[in-house]
């Protein structure tokens, strides 16, 4: 990944919807905010997308199946928690996204990798959020 898309990871804006009224925004390197800490608790969590492998724009459809299959992979693991998410970039760029919490990375880069992802934020109890580059 060249230098110009990695900033660009770093300088995103991770937006996760935890009810119809309350967001809380994750940045790189910060810890998360009071209220999305106490959404995870001690469970390790997650910024993941199916959308725009390799950082390349695709199709709404198939961004759309893609989102589909990745949220049912979430889904079949136990005890986990998963709130609708947004990216969005300092150039205007948005990604619709998951935010997941219970999930541990051996799941999740398998399943960032099989949807093309070059990288996702990620996070345990009580750090600050990583960005984790995929090989």
């Amino acid at each position: 990944m060249d230098e110009a898309l990695l900033e660009a990871f770093r300088a995103t804006a991770y937006h996760v919807c935890l009810d119809s009224v309350t967001w809380a925004t994750i940045r790189v390197d910060l810890p998360l905010p009071a209220v999305l800490a106490e959404a995870v608790g001690a469970r390790p969590w997650a910024f993941v997308t199916a959308w725009n492998p390799q950082a390349r724009r695709r199709p709404p459809a198939e961004n759309l199946a893609a989102q589909r299959e990745l949220l049912a992979a979430l889904q079949a693991q136990s005890g986990v928690a998963i709130h609708p998410a947004l990216g969005v970039g300092t150039s205007g760029w948005s990604e619709p996204s998951l935010f997941v919490a219970g999930v541990g990375v051996d799941v999740l880069d398998r399943l960032a990798r099989t949807h093309g992802q070059l990288a996702y934020v990620q996070g345990e109890a009580g750090g600050v959020a990583l960005l984790r580059v995929l090989d």
